[in-house]
């Protein structure tokens, strides 16, 4: 049995009808099950819990061999400090895997640095930390920005290409990145429940091209049948100026979109492509192809 925590999620959606379809025995965990009927139309058990509820979680993962970790909470609440209830989410899950004998969890976190980051990204680093000092192997997936049609980080440049022909952009237009097609994302964390493969570790994944977020933007635009937009790229625009000027632009919530835009300052490319190597069959998208399939949904 495979348990997938935050199943109602984008990612957490698609990952479980993968491992449906590759004929896995799948139970998604969530706040709101109702949210994810077609889940269990699907052949998914759905059964509620929130990681901030320990007693919810004894009884949604007995009898689990995998637990995927796909919750985070940034930018949402009302006292706004995701880190810490990410920390204690990510404790009472450990500690319930490890009590229902659970024999891997698998964590899907951000790429980058731990020094000088921003809180979304220390945050989603931290939460890993937390998963590996339990007594269950851990499979830290990091990757950057996810190119899938339900991705936030995609739905902000997409729309942001789709409405403004001219862009003021900051300083973090020049930072480099190393995005994944949200197909691989996927493959990555389906393959990750193979408990043949040995792995307890952390695993660096991206697709095969390093650009940077205007790079990004302006293979959208192509990708698009547009002109890349102009930029004019100032100095200083506060992550509160960038947060509010994409929720006027964008069906993007301001809320998950500062926290987004602050990690943006950070590098986010593979810099060990060693875990890669320990799967195989999994195709890299190119980035041009990537962006013109989420496009098209």
């Amino acid at each position: 049995m495979l348990a997938v925590a935050g199943a109602t999620g984008y990612i957490g959606g698609l990952l479980v009808r993968r491992l449906l379809a590759d004929g896995q025995e799948v139970r998604g965990l969530a706040r709101n099950p109702q949210r994810a009927e077609g889940l269990k139309e699907a052949g998914c058990e759905l059964v509620a819990a929130d990681v901030l509820d320990p007693s919810s979680l004894g009884p949604a993962l007995e009898g689990v061999e995998v637990a995927y970790y796909l919750v985070h909470s940034m930018g949402r609440g009302a006292d706004g400090d995701f880190a810490e209830r990410d920390h204690r989410g990510a404790e009472n899950f450990a500690a319930a895997a490890a009590a229902a004998g659970a024999k891997r969890i698998v964590y899907l976190g951000g790429l980058g640095g731990t020094d000088d980051v921003s809180e979304h990204l220390a945050s989603r680093h931290a939460t890993a930390e937390v998963l590996r000092a339990g007594t269950v192997p851990v499979v830290y997936l990091r990757a950057a920005a996810v190119i899938g049609s339900g991705s936030e980080s995609f739905r902000t440049v997409f729309y942001l290409v789709r409405r403004l022909p001219v862009m003021v952009t900051p300083r973090w237009v020049t930072t480099r990145t190393q995005p994944i097609a949200i197909d691989d994302a996927v493959a990555y964390l389906a393959a990750s429940a193979d408990l043949e493969l040995e792995i307890d570790r952390e695993v660096q994944i991206g697709g095969p091209d390093v650009t940077t977020y205007g790079g990004m933007i302006d293979e959208l635009a192509r990708a698009l049948g547009r002109r890349p937009p102009f930029r004019i790229t100032v100095p200083v625009l506060s992550p509160a100026l960038s947060s509010l000027w994409i929720g006027l632009v964008t069906p993007v919530d301001p809320g998950v979109a500062r926290p987004l835009i602050e990690g943006l300052a950070t590098e986010t490319v593979v810099t060990d492509s060693s875990g890669m190597e320990l799967f195989t069959g999994i195709r890299r998208t190119p980035l041009s192809e990537a962006l013109a399939e989420a496009a098209k949904t």
